[in-house]
């Protein structure tokens, strides 16, 4: 029975990856809501009250932070060519700084909200379960795929992998690539407010590099995104599948396939508008993310600004539950990059990362052309499916 079950869930996750893989899905594009409707129809089919939510959002994280990476250089510029501009030009900086900064930590966004246009994302939301029960169990995934750009290429990163195995082997927190976003226009506003002229420049410079990677990942066309997260929505499918033919008592399940998630998390920030008041407290959050490189990582925490961890007793009752079916599940990693994890986690909801990573501890294929079916882990995917329905199911258990 259980290889059965393991076989059922690999067809049906290669068939629901090889189905949209095809698909461009830039956030707020065509592509992106065609595959939403796609996703809606069939989770009806599987018996659940599933319906496509539009919500406002942006079309892409390079405009709103390449436009505030501009305004710092241009600050800078006009800071170290007119008289009694510097004040003026520093302020402007650390303001563009400290933007970047709220809006790469999925803040307020004042600025991308007013200056930026905005489209439509397209979040698929499925209700079943015990659908009076007192606990509910929101499985997460995203259904868009990023553009990909120069600064993906994860060769050299690889080659110093294989170079200094030790020195990576001991790491455990993805490196802050936002930092020297922030940095630029940050070390532009001291330059200027202190009459640093080197300190300016170096900023001029760090924001140019900055500005350029930006630019290159704004024109380009989305990945297949097979991995990235393709994969995070055939176990999301998978585990509708089996819950459906064995519904969990006890428990009613949630099942959102967010849009936008690759414009810094707009899809999942409109769920949570629409949805998060009604929530019951007893709601747990399990987030299904590239979970197709061959090894399970359950994340402790996440944060591209401050690094801020998930809380420890959901993440015990997961790693049990992976225990418990015996699938292999590696702990102690965190991640500079954000995930749709980082809007429940804002409201205090409890939240499990279940992302995967290959033998570099990278995700394959990150944002490359290279995200094809024909490079997903199946048996990744079709375990993380296995923990999720397993997690799902423990809860339903347990003493509300």
């Amino acid at each position: 029975m259980d290889r059965e079950r393991t076989d059922r869930r690999r067809a049906l996750a290669d068939e629901v990856i090889r189905a949209y893989a095809g698909v461009p899905r830039l956030p707020t594009s065509r592509g992106e809501a065609q595959v939403a409707a796609s996703l809606a129809a069939r989770l009806s089919a599987l018996g659940y009250d599933a319906d496509v939510e539009q919500e406002r959002a942006t079309a892409s994280y390079a405009a709103p932070i390449g436009a505030l990476c501009l305004a710092g250089l241009t600050a800078g510029l006009l800071a170290g060519r007119l008289p009694g501009a510097r004040r003026a030009g520093g302020v402007v900086a650390g303001l563009a700084a400290a933007m970047i900064a709220d809006d790469v930590a999925g803040g307020a966004r004042w600025f991308r909200r007013a200056a930026i246009p905005h489209r439509r994302a397209h979040n698929v939301v499925a209700f079943g379960g015990d659908r009076s029960a007192e606990r509910t169990v929101v499985v997460l995934a995203h259904h868009d795929a990023a553009p990909s750009g120069v600064i993906f290429d994860q060769r050299v990163v690889r080659l110093l992998i294989r170079r200094f195995p030790r020195f990576f082997a001991s790491v455990r927190t993805s490196p802050p690539i936002w930092w020297p976003v922030i940095l630029g226009p940050a070390l532009i506003a001291l330059g200027a407010l202190r009459d640093g002229r080197a300190l300016r420049r170096a900023g001029m410079a760090l924001t140019a590099v900055n500005l350029a990677v930006l630019a290159d990942v704004a024109r380009r066309p989305a990945v297949p995104g097979a991995n990235d997260n393709l994969s995070g929505v055939a176990a999301l499918v998978c585990v509708a599948d089996s819950l459906r033919h064995d519904p969990p008592p006890g428990v009613q399940v949630v099942l959102v396939s967010a849009g936008a998630e690759e414009a810094l998390q707009e899809g999942v920030r409109g769920f949570a508008r629409r949805h998060f008041a009604g929530l019951d407290p007893e709601t747990y959050f399990i987030n299904l993310e590239s979970v197709g490189s061959g090894r399970l990582v359950l994340l402790e925490g996440e944060g591209p600004v401050r690094m801020r961890d998930y809380p420890r007793p959901f993440l015990d009752v997961v790693a049990r539950c992976a225990q418990e079916i015996g699938v292999p599940l590696t702990r102690g990693l965190r991640s500079r990059n954000s995930t749709d994890s980082e809007v429940p986690r804002r409201y205090g909801f409890p939240v499990a990362t279940i992302v995967s990573v290959d033998r570099d501890r990278l995700i394959t294929h990150y944002h490359l052309g290279s995200d094809v079916p024909e490079n997903v882990d199946l048996d990744s995917v079709t375990a993380a499916a296995g923990l999720a329905e397993h997690v799902i199911r423990r809860l339903g258990l347990m003493r509300a």
